[in-house]
C-alpha cells in the first residue's frame, strides 16, 4: 500500500473503489499505480526490487515523523503514509526529493520509476500494453503499429526528413 501511495503522489489517479485507501484520488483518470508502477519497480530489471521494503519503511517512519510536525493524525489501520491526506504526501515527497536530503537519489529513483510507468509502461511490450489500454499511452495518444506490428512515421515531426536512412538498414529497420 505504501508504495502505491508514493506512486499515487508522484502520477495521482482516481480510486480503484470507493474504499481505495492507497489511491488518493486526487486526478481523474488512471495514475501511476494502474499503469503499473509497481510491476516496473519489482521488475529485477528496474534493479530496485531489493531496496523497496527498506524504502517503504523509511518511507513510514518519514510519514510518522511528519504527521507529528505538523499535528496530522494517523489512522493505525493503514502505513502511516497511506494515511496521510494527499496535500501531505506531496509535501512530504517533496522534502525527500529536495536538493541537500541525503536519501534524496532513493526517492528519485522511486518517483523517476513511477512516471516511468505511466509515461512508457516500461514493464510490458509495448504491442501490449496498446492493447490492453495501458493510461499513459492512452493518454499520449500513442499511435499503434502498422498492421505488421512495426511503427512507421510517414509525416516527419519536423516537416521534413532530417537525414537518408543508411544504406545497410534492413527491411525490419535494423542495421545490418
Amino acid at each position: 500500500m505504501t508504495l502505491e501511495a508514493f506512486a499515487d503522489t508522484i502520477v495521482p489517479g482516481e480510486k480503484r473503489s470507493p474504499d481505495d485507501r492507497a489511491i488518493a484520488g486526487a486526478a481523474a483518470g488512471d495514475g501511476a499505480v494502474v499503469a503499473g508502477a509497481v510491476a516496473l519497480l519489482l521488475t529485477p530489471a528496474a534493479g530496485v526490487a531489493e531496496g523497496l521494503e527498506s524504502l517503504m519503511n523509511m518511507l513510514d517512519n518519514h510519514a510518522r515523523e511528519y504527521a507529528r510536525e505538523r499535528g496530522v493524525e494517523l489512522d493505525g489501520s493503514v502505513p502511516p503514509f497511506v494515511s496521510l491526506p494527499f496535500e501531505d504526501r506531496t509535501n512530504l515527497v517533496a522534502r525527500l526529493v529536495a536538493p541537500g536530503h541525503p536519501e534524496k537519489d532513493g526517492w528519485v529513483a522511486l518517483a523517476l520509476f513511477s512516471n516511468m510507468a505511466f509515461d512508457t509502461g516500461a514493464h510490458m511490450p509495448t504491442h501490449e500494453a496498446i492493447a490492453a489500454g495501458h493510461p499513459g499511452l492512452t493518454a499520449m495518444k500513442f499511435a499503434n503499429p502498422d498492421a505488421d506490428g512495426l511503427w512507421r512515421f510517414p509525416a516527419y515531426s519536423y516537416r521534413r526528413q532530417l537525414s537518408a536512412l543508411h544504406p545497410h538498414t534492413t527491411p525490419s529497420g535494423s542495421p545490418e
